[in-house]
């Protein structure tokens, strides 16, 4: 057992229109922790960062419990004494995988700290299982872009998909939060049938589109018809931020994850464009929005 551990992981993007609860995409955006064990018996973790502000107790906290789930799908407690010091670069609440890069970074520093016996493929099932996205908790483990199906049998199956070179995501994150429960709550519990035809066909164009940035099926593949007509009222200025995005050159634009945050795909030519256009059209909105790019998926979790 290791006195102390250090992990980084990233934050992801998910659902990227048709992928939606399947596809994310790692982002270079990232959770730093130091895991130490303590001679005393309580767990105390110390926040900086987009995490200064959180007033959850540990026994709360999403890193914690990846942490505890990991201990005990290993067969092992969690060790009394522990300090979890943690700093992130991730906005919360912003749909950008906060949330799955925490339980991802606890269930790591467990693994590593006390010498657990866990695949990373149990690993990210049991990530999972605690925080409810396997597209978000796939690309914080492996890295890239992953995904994820169910089994007949209730196993996750954690696939890498291809991304191409050539293709940016352009994120614009506003100042204005929505929770994953609140964007939930607003779908449907049954979908006409050709719905769910057109989202099945639109799903496997933004794969295509991924691996060959085809504009045409990625204006498809991220123009979704399952979850974002129900969400886009949620997010202030949703159709005139994707129509400057996609005006400035952008192939398509549309909710990061549940949102607040909208990702463009682009060009590297197009990004500053892209980025300047979705801004603009948020401050006609009364509302600030930061915005950057990655030229590439991020690498999965890495542990010092």
């Amino acid at each position: 057992m290791r006195a102390s551990v250090t992990v980084r992981v990233p934050g992801s993007t998910a659902n990227l229109g048709s992928g939606f609860d399947c596809v994310g995409i790692a982002i270079d955006r990232w959770i730093r922790v130091v895991a130490r064990q303590t001679s005393d018996a309580s767990v105390r973790i110390e926040r900086g960062g987009a995490l200064e502000g959180l007033g959850v107790p540990p026994e709360r906290d999403l890193l914690y419990l990846g942490f505890v789930r990991a201990c005990r799908t290993a067969g092992r407690e969690p060790p009394g004494g522990l300090v979890l010091e943690a700093s992130s670069d991730i906005p919360i609440a912003r749909g950008l995988g906060s949330s799955a890069a925490a339980v991802v970074a606890g269930a790591v520093a467990a693994r590593a700290l006390c010498d657990l016996g866990l695949e990373d493929a149990a690993l990210a099932a049991l990530c999972a299982d605690v925080e409810g996205h396997a597209d978000n908790v796939a690309p914080s483990v492996w890295g890239g872009a992953m995904l994820v199906l169910e089994t007949a049998g209730g196993e996750l199956l954690f696939t890498p998909l291809e991304v191409h070179g050539s293709l940016v995501l352009i994120f614009a994150v506003p100042d204005f939060t929505l929770s994953t429960e609140r964007a939930r709550a607003a779908l449907p519990s049954t979908v006409p049938h050709r719905t769910a035809v057109t989202a099945v066909a639109r799903s496997a164009a933004l794969v295509h589109g991924l691996a060959h940035a085809h504009p045409g099926l990625l204006a498809l593949g991220l123009d979704d018809v399952l979850h974002v007509p129900h969400r886009r009222t949620l997010i202030r200025g949703y159709d005139e931020v994707t129509a400057a995005a996609r005006g400035a050159g952008a192939y398509g634009a549309t909710l990061s994850g549940s949102g607040s945050t909208i990702v463009a795909l682009g060009s590297a030519a197009s990004a500053p464009a892209v980025a300047a256009a979705m801004a603009q059209a948020w401050r006609a909105h009364r509302v600030t929005a930061a915005t950057f790019h990655v030229t590439r998926p991020a690498t999965g979790y890495e542990v010092a």
